[in-house]
C-alpha cells in the first residue's frame, strides 16, 4: 500500500498537479464586502463557461446556478431538500395521484413588469418536450401525460398533459402516479418562458437586453468568459425582501486560478477547492469552508457503439477492477468524498441501491479477476489495449485522469491517451459518440429520488451518452413508473441498478460532495442535498468584514 500511495504522488507531480507534502503559503487578502454605486454585490465563482441560458435546453451545472436567480419556477428547493412554493403558492392532489393542480401567486411578474400566467408554464414545458427545440432535457418531463409521444412525433405538443384552466391555475395530468413531481418541477426545464420576447428574438432570447426572466433578478451583462452581471428584478413578487442587489459570475475552469481570487478577496463564493490544497483551506479558512453531502456521482463513461467498449462487458470490467477507488478518494480528491460501488448516491430517504458484485471483495482478488478478463478479451503484454480518455479541462478532471491511466497501466498494462476539451466540444463529441472511447462525467440529481439517475441509462434518454440500449433494464423503469412510492417501486428500481452495474457502461468513482468558500460577510447560506442555493436568501452584512 506504501508503494502504491507513492508511486501516485510521483506520477501526479510530474504532470505538475500533487501537492503531496508541504502547504502552499501564500498570503491571504481579507478584505471587504463589495458595494459598487450603492449596490450589494454577491460575486460567485461558476466553474466552466454556461452552455446556455435557454431554461429548456440548459444541461450543465454552471448554467443552472445562474437560471435559479434568473427564474423562479412552480416550486423551489427548500431546507432539506423538501419542496417549498415558488410561483406556486400552493397545490393539491386527486386521490389517485393523476392530477395536479397547482395556483400561482397573482403577483408573480415578468422583469418588464408583465404578469407572469399559467400559459407561461405551459409554453416553457411545450418547448421542453417539442421535437423541434431539440431539447435534450425534454424527457426528465415523461411522466406527464403524452409527453413521450410528443417528444417522438407520434402527437403534437398540444396534446402534453400541462394546461392553464386560467391565468394563475395550472393542471399537470400523469400518466401515471409520481411521487417525485414536486421536486421535479425545481428543475428548470420546467420554468417558464416570456413568450413575446421568444416571439420577437428567436434563439436570440437570451441575450442582455433580451432575456426577459421571473426570478428574483435579471440578466444585464454577459461577457463569454469573463463574467455574467444580473440585477435585482424590481418587479420580483418579493422583491421587498431580497438584499443582494447585484450577482456577478465568473466562469473559472481553473480551481487554483478561483482559490487565488478567493485569496485576494475578488470573489465571495467559490464553485469549489482544488484538491491538492484542500487541507491548506482547511486550515487556513475554518468555517468558510463548507463540505456537505451532495446527490452526485462521478463516473467514466464508456462508448458502447464504437470499438473496443462495443459487446466486450468483461473489458469494461476487467478496467473498473483495476481502479482503487479508495486510493483516489483518499489521495487524489482527498476532500471527504466517498467511493462509489453504486449508482445512486446515499441520503436517499427509504431507498437503499444496489453494489457491484465486488465491492467487498480483497484487493488481491480484484487485481486478478481484472488481469484474467483482460487477457480473456484479448489483451496482455503483446497486444496492450490502447485507448483515448477525454475529459473537460479541469485541474482536478486531469488529476483523476492521469492516477486512473496509471493505475489501468500498472495493473493491465493499458496505454491511455489523455484528451482534455474545452466544455462545449467536450459536451458534443460525447453526445454525438464518434469519438468518445472513454469520457470522465458526472451526474448530479435533477430531484431526490432515485429515478432522476435511473433514467439516464434508458436508451431513449436524450443524454445517455454511452448508448446503453438494454430492454430489460427500460422495462423495471416502465414498471416502476407506474407505481407510487413504497417498497415494490423501490425493489423494481434496486434491480435495475444491479443490472445496469453488472452491464458497465458506465464506471463509478466516487460520490461528489459540495465544496465551497463563503466569506463571513455572506449570510443565509443553508446547505440541502441538492446543493441549489437561491441568491434571493442571501444577504450580505457590509459591516461583516474582518
Amino acid at each position: 500500500m506504501v508503494r502504491w500511495i507513492g508511486w501516485l504522488c510521483v506520477a501526479l507531480t510530474l504532470v505538475g498537479l500533487a501537492a503531496c507534502s508541504g502547504d502552499d503559503a501564500e498570503q491571504v487578502n481579507d478584505g471587504a464586502p463589495l458595494v459598487a454605486e450603492g449596490r450589494k454585490v454577491l460575486r460567485k465563482g461558476n466553474g466552466t463557461e454556461p452552455q446556455t441560458l435557454d431554461s429548456q435546453r440548459a444541461q450543465d451545472v454552471s448554467s443552472s446556478h445562474i437560471l435559479r436567480d434568473l427564474y423562479e419556477g412552480l416550486v423551489l428547493t427548500g431546507p432539506d431538500a423538501e419542496p417549498a412554493p415558488g410561483v406556486a403558492s400552493r397545490w393539491e392532489v386527486t386521490a389517485d395521484g393523476l392530477s395536479w393542480t397547482l395556483h400561482l401567486r397573482p403577483e408573480a411578474r415578468w422583469s418588464n413588469g408583465d404578469a407572469v400566467t399559467a400559459g407561461d408554464f405551459v409554453a416553457g414545458m411545450r418547448r421542453a418536450v417539442d421535437p423541434a427545440v431539440g431539447s435534450q432535457y425534454g424527457m426528465i418531463l415523461a411522466p406527464i401525460r403524452n409527453a413521450s409521444a410528443v417528444i417522438a412525433g407520434k402527437m403534437p405538443v398540444d396534446k402534453f398533459g400541462v394546461v392553464a384552466l386560467d391565468d394563475h391555475t395550472l393542471r399537470i395530468d400523469l400518466e401515471a402516479p409520481t411521487p417525485y413531481l414536486l421536486s421535479l418541477l425545481t428543475h428548470s426545464t420546467s420554468n417558464p418562458i416570456h413568450q413575446p420576447s421568444l416571439a420577437t428574438h428567436g434563439e436570440r432570447f437570451t441575450r442582455p437586453g433580451n432575456l426577459v426572466s421571473n426570478g428574483a433578478y435579471q440578466l444585464v451583462d454577459w461577457v463569454v468568459n469573463s463574467q455574467i452581471v444580473l440585477r435585482r428584478n424590481e418587479h420580483y413578487w418579493d422583491a421587498a425582501h431580497v438584499d443582494i442587489d447585484e450577482v456577478r459570475y465568473y466562469p473559472i475552469e481553473d480551481s487554483s486560478a478561483e482559490l487565488k481570487r478567493y485569496r485576494a478577496a475578488e470573489l465571495d463564493w467559490t464553485g469549489g477547492v482544488p484538491s491538492n490544497q484542500f487541507r491548506w483551506a482547511k486550515e487556513k479558512f475554518g468555517d468558510q469552508l463548507k463540505v456537505n453531502p451532495y446527490l452526485g456521482t462521478y463516473f467514466y463513461g464508456f462508448n458502447l457503439t464504437r470499438a473496443p467498449f462495443k459487446d466486450a462487458p468483461g473489458l469494461r470490467r476487467s478496467l473498473s477492477l483495476a481502479v482503487d477507488r479508495e486510493i483516489l478518494v483518499q489521495h487524489v480528491t482527498a476532500s471527504g468524498e466517498i467511493p462509489a460501488y453504486g449508482w445512486v448516491p446515499p441520503g436517499l430517504p427509504g431507498y437503499q441501491g444496489a453494489r457491484a458484485d465486488y465491492a467487498d471483495w480483497p484487493r488481491e482478488q480484484r487485481l486478478a479477476e481484472a488481469k484474467r478478463l483482460y487477457h480473456e478479451a484479448g489483451y496482455g503484454p503483446n497486444n496492450p489495449l490502447v485507448i483515448e480518455l477525454r475529459y473537460n479541462t479541469q485541474e482536478d478532471h486531469r488529476k483523476i485522469a492521469v492516477a486512473i491511466a496509471q493505475m489501468w497501466k500498472q495493473v493491465l498494462g493499458v496505454q491511455v491517451l489523455l484528451l482534455n476539451e474545452e466544455w462545449k466540444v467536450f459536451l458534443q463529441n460525447r453526445q454525438q459518440k464518434k469519438v468518445t472511447q472513454v469520457y470522465r462525467a458526472g451526474w448530479v440529481g435533477d430531484y431526490t429520488d432515485p429515478y432522476t439517475f435511473m433514467e439516464l441509462m434508458r436508451g431513449s434518454y436524450g443524454l445517455n451518452d454511452t448508448g446503453y440500449n438494454r430492454p430489460e433494464y427500460d422495462a423495471l423503469l416502465d414498471r416502476a413508473a407506474q407505481l407510487s412510492a413504497g417498497d415494490e417501486r423501490n425493489q423494481l428500481m434496486v434491480q435495475a441498478e444491479a443490472m445496469m452495474l453488472a452491464d458497465l457502461p458506465v464506471m463509478p468513482l466516487y460520490y461528489y460532495v459540495s465544496k465551497s468558500l463563503i466569506k463571513p460577510w455572506v449570510k443565509g447560506y443553508d446547505h440541502n442535498l441538492m446543493n441549489h442555493n437561491y441568491s434571493k436568501n442571501l444577504s450580505i452584512a457590509v459591516d461583516a468584514a474582518p
